[in-house]
């Protein structure tokens, strides 16, 4: 027993134990609290759901989210086995999915609406049933919807009829009938529908990449922002974006740039309510007779533009990339300590011969349209250029929505998180080619491993919160634009970004980007081990999840690495991506059984999902299955409970001993 031996308590000991009396103050809320938790210990863990490199595809994560990566159709095809046709499993999950708008379909279509609701409220209450199964009523009870909280609690706990009397069956049916005579099914169904969704995953681990390429990264972040519970690990583009918001020049131009590369700039000017008025204006009349041709943007097949249009964005897009390139050279000249001197590309050209010299390789530059270059100071700002770059920056840095999305990356966000013995982080870690930990000097430290990961953190930190010393956030801000493109960067891991040469270079091999040595390492067992153990964990039982780098299915890669210790979660959610990986994304479960990771199909559309209650076609790729089954106790949370409980014991202790008294009330 707890009190069975002394219990040696010093005077801090004694000053935390008497807070906590005062939520329980007596022997009974502490000793029910014990078993309460106790028992919790004992319970299943949750489903975790890791997805990454979402890139602004809405419609295909919200339906990765609705299905919770095949998870509630295994749910189905375990709760009702073989006593459903297929045809109506599948019905069951469109439903639960999407149920506003499956029942406004199913109104048209049933002869007999009531007997078809009284089927599928049943049915909506055992798959709520089964998703609650693992959970505390407690926490079951938080998560149900207030208008419909008291009824729906009564049915999930609506006896066994097959055993015994069913005394209260007459009461359940009664339910269910007087919800359908008030007009209320609809609502009920809906409710249940996002319940059952909501029960299906415990927590959504977002592994970077939220933003860029794709039109509704806005969308994205409210519906994250909304999620019951969810924590992020930053990558390269939602830095780029948080550097935006902070208010470093340079990102603001590269957020800028990608979105009318891809003519996604509705993302900036609709979803965020940003004015670009003044770089539209500025690039119409600088390039008015430039055709752009090499900064027409990628215009996705369902996105109609006019011409002008199409011209315009181009001209937006050359202005604000040479831009780019300005701002960027003065970071590089402010900061000689990021060793890249070599990128400041502009004062490299022949602007008389239209070459450019490039590590000792001369190349012909494919537009030589330069009318805001200085040759003799190809860095300079003019005084147009200057004007804009201030009116842009004070709209993003004053943008409510965007800061508030910012701030919600903040604080739900950061460069890695370790839960439930696995490493989560975006891009890599800097290496040596030998597999060891690259030393970085950083801030006059070197730093490697994880204490690089945590002063990078801080630094990104502070360029967004420090608003006292100006000086200490311009430099934080030069390092978390870096953090964009810098060779020991943990979320870029390149060598250098060959931007300017995929623009004004046609030849090939002027593109090439060389990754850093863990892209080639990390299949390897020892260096994952060497890894996890810098991070404090123990390599037997932990993983490594990774996204960034694209999986390339169609060249035969793998998604599973280190025999089994590594997961590359990045297969093509972006659409420009899904010609090269051959896939639409892997996903990864990690429920109470084990691992489970899934690879998806092209998303079509909800309205197909919905019209011929097609999923997205998912298979699993690899599973790693517990011999026992994973139960709270065994996790981040047991851990925690653990420590609570033995609280919890030292003041019952203190009670017993008279210590501190109980205070009856």
């Amino acid at each position: 027993m707890f009190n069975s031996k002394p219990i040696e308590l010093n005077d801090e000991d004694l000053r935390y134990l008497h807070l906590l009396a005062k939520q329980y103050p007596t022997i009974e809320r502490a000793s029910s609290e014990i078993i309460n938790l106790q028992a919790i210990m004992n319970l299943p863990k949750g489903t975790e759901h890791f997805v990454s490199d979402i890139h602004g595809e809405y419609a295909s994560f919200r339906h990765v989210l609705k299905n919770a990566s095949g998870v509630i159709k295994d749910l189905i095809d375990r709760v009702f086995g073989n006593t459903m046709r297929e045809c109506e499993k599948k019905a069951l999950a469109t439903l639960i999915y999407y149920p506003e708008k499956k029942l406004a379909i199913v109104e048209k279509t049933e002869t007999d609406i009531n007997d078809w609701y009284r089927i599928i409220l049943h049915r909506m209450i055992i798959m709520c049933k089964a998703a609650s199964s693992k959970y505390t009523r407690s926490k079951v009870r938080k998560a149900l919807p207030k208008n419909y909280s008291y009824i729906i609690e009564e049915l999930l706990h609506e006896e066994d009829t097959t055993v015994g009397s069913g005394d209260k069956q007459q009461y359940y049916d009664e339910i269910i009938e007087t919800i359908i005579r008030l007009y209320r099914a609809n609502d009920f169904i809906i409710e249940m529908a996002h319940l059952i969704q909501r029960l299906a995953i415990d927590r959504l681990h977002v592994i970077g990449d939220i933003y860029d390429r794709g039109r509704d990264a806005c969308k994205i972040m409210d519906m994250i922002s909304n999620y019951h519970s969810v924590d992020i690990q930053w990558g390269n583009h939602d830095i780029s974006w948080i550097g935006a918001a902070s208010g470093c020049k340079a990102l603001i131009c590269n957020v800028i740039r990608i979105q009318a590369r891809y003519a996604n700039l509705d993302t900036i000017e609709e979803a965020y309510g940003i004015n670009l008025i003044p770089l539209a204006t500025f690039a119409m009349e600088k390039y008015e007779n430039d055709p752009c041709e090499k900064f027409m943007p990628s215009v996705a097949e369902n996105i109609l533009l006019s011409e002008k249009e199409i011209s315009l964005i181009a001209k937006m897009h050359k202005a604000i990339t040479v831009m780019q390139f300005k701002c960027e050279a003065q970071i590089i000249k402010r900061n000689p300590n990021f060793n890249m001197d070599d990128r400041i590309l502009l004062e490299k050209i022949n602007y008389e011969d239209g070459t450019i010299e490039i590590e000792g390789n001369k190349y012909k530059l494919n537009d030589t349209e330069f009318p805001t270059i200085d040759p003799k100071d190809p860095t300079a700002f003019t005084p147009e250029e200057l004007d804009v770059l201030e009116k842009i920056t004070v709209s993003f840095v004053k943008n409510e929505k965007l800061q508030s999305h910012v701030r919600f990356l903040f604080t739900h966000g950061s460069l890695y998180t370790i839960f439930n013995s696995n490493l989560l982080f975006h891009g890599c870690l800097p290496m040596n080619e030998d597999g060891t930990l690259k030393e970085v000097n950083f801030r006059g430290e070197k730093l490697k491993g994880r204490a690089y990961f945590d002063a990078i953190d801080r630094t990104i930190r502070e360029a967004y919160f420090n608003v006292r010393n100006v000086e200490e956030k311009n430099r934080c801000l030069d390092e978390t634009w870096y953090m964009w493109c810098g060779c020991d960067s943990p979320v870029f891991g390149k060598v250098k970004m060959t931007t300017f040469e995929r623009y004004f270079i046609d030849d090939k091999d002027a593109h090439k980007e060389t990754r850093n040595p863990y892209y080639l390492m990390r299949d390897n067992e020892t260096v994952c081990d060497a890894i996890m153990t810098d991070f404090g964990l123990d390599p037997t039982c932990s993983h490594i999840i990774n996204g960034h780098v694209p999986v390339q299915v169609t060249k035969g890669e793998k998604p599973v690495k280190a025999n089994g210790k590594l997961f590359v979660i990045d297969g093509g959610f972006a659409k420009a991506y899904q010609k090269v990986t051959g896939i639409a994304g892997y996903t990864l479960i990690y429920n109470s059984h084990g691992l489970v990771l899934v690879s998806h199909e092209p998303f079509e559309s909800v309205e197909v999902a919905v019209r011929e209650e097609k999923d997205i076609l998912s298979s699993t790729v690899e599973y790693q299955y517990s011999n026992n089954r994973i139960l709270v106790a065994d996790t981040d949370t047991g851990r925690d409970i653990k420590n609570r409980i033995w609280e919890l014991e030292k003041l019952l202790y203190t009670y017993n001993k008279g210590l501190i008294k109980e205070k009856i009330i």
